[in-house]
């Protein structure tokens, strides 16, 4: 009787054991085929001859499917087609150091420069519309900015500042730039935040925080009260949400690129440390096409990678 129990208890850690290996298995699978599902184009994009970029910090697509690329060299904004030809470039001379680009529902794109500490909205055509922000002058008032990193817009056309790098809080203005209000210091506890660093907005309103220094995303309401964190996804760089929630946040730590849904479940992981095809040096930002492609603006590599998915 004794006998039979030891066998009986090695065959259900044997069982035990082999479901281990085989649930291992099938995660590295899965994680080996999401990495597959999207190719990464070869020369792309195409700029003048002579120009290289500098340190990509923001990417976007315009309305009319073009891709803005949000950089740190001699020509800050630069527009391509999906094919990678170029079309234009504008902002030389004008911007102090490049960080969050984001394109509004009226076509107009916007962009935060840490240097000078503004937030700049511009008309498709590249006119100035709107700065907010004193130039050179940080501050952490209704009028001021710390180093601000990223803008998320509503649908009632107010929109939000990640005031980011300086004074730790979310600064909400209605659309024509007036102040709202702000919320967030500098800590570790719901609502508090260390480096507010990226925003997105789902198809419920609520809006999605990366707190990349304490390595979480907290959810608010468009008023500002905490509704839940996700503290399992590394360091959130980057945020891109599609219309049917998938968020797309890059890593520039792990140095890859994380799908997860609106619950927080992660559905797809690709990159890897490195400078060639696929692999990424400090992923910065990302945009998703209504078709699929996806672009990845690195800072250390300084580079943008077009993936197409297949």
């Amino acid at each position: 009787m004794k006998q039979a129990l030891i066998r009986l208890t090695y065959l259900a850690f044997a069982v035990f054991c082999a479901g281990l290996v085989y649930q291992t298995l099938l995660r590295e699978q899965t994680i080996a085929q999401t990495r597959q599902s999207y190719r990464p184009v070869q020369a792309w994009p195409q700029l003048p001859q002579g120009w290289t970029l500098g340190a990509v910090s923001g990417v976007a697509i315009s309305k009319d499917g073009n891709i803005l690329v949000f950089n740190r060299g001699e020509h800050p904004l630069i527009k391509v087609k999906p094919d990678g030809k170029f079309v234009r470039s504008f902002g030389e001379g004008a911007v102090t150091s490049a960080h969050g680009l984001r394109v509004d529902a009226g076509n107009n794109f916007w962009t935060t420069d840490v240097g000078n500490h503004t937030v700049t909205k511009y008309a498709p055509d590249g006119r100035v519309l709107m700065v907010l922000g004193e130039k050179d002058k940080p501050g952490d008032d209704a009028t001021h900015f710390n180093k601000p990193a990223d803008v998320a817009f509503a649908r009632d056309g107010s929109f939000f500042v990640a005031d980011g790098y300086g004074n730790s809080r979310v600064a909400k203005f209605n659309r024509d730039g007036k102040f709202i209000k702000a919320w967030g210091t500098k800590g570790t506890g719901p609502g508090e935040f260390n480096l507010v660093h990226a925003l997105a907005l789902d198809s419920k309103g609520l809006l999605y925080v990366a707190d990349r220094e304490n390595n979480r995303v907290q959810i608010f309401d468009q008023d500002g009260k905490f509704i839940h964190m996700w503290t399992h996804l590394g360091a959130p760089f980057g945020f891109f949400m599609t219309p049917d929630d998938r968020l797309y946040i890059t890593d520039g730590r792990a140095h890859k690129v994380t799908v997860v849904n609106r619950a927080g479940k992660v559905l797809h992981t690709f990159g890897s440390p490195g400078t060639g095809p696929g692999e990424f040096q400090l992923p910065h930002d990302i945009a998703v096409s209504p078709t699929g492609e996806i672009y990845v603006g690195e800072i250390t590599n300084k580079r943008i990678q077009k993936f197409q998915p297949f």
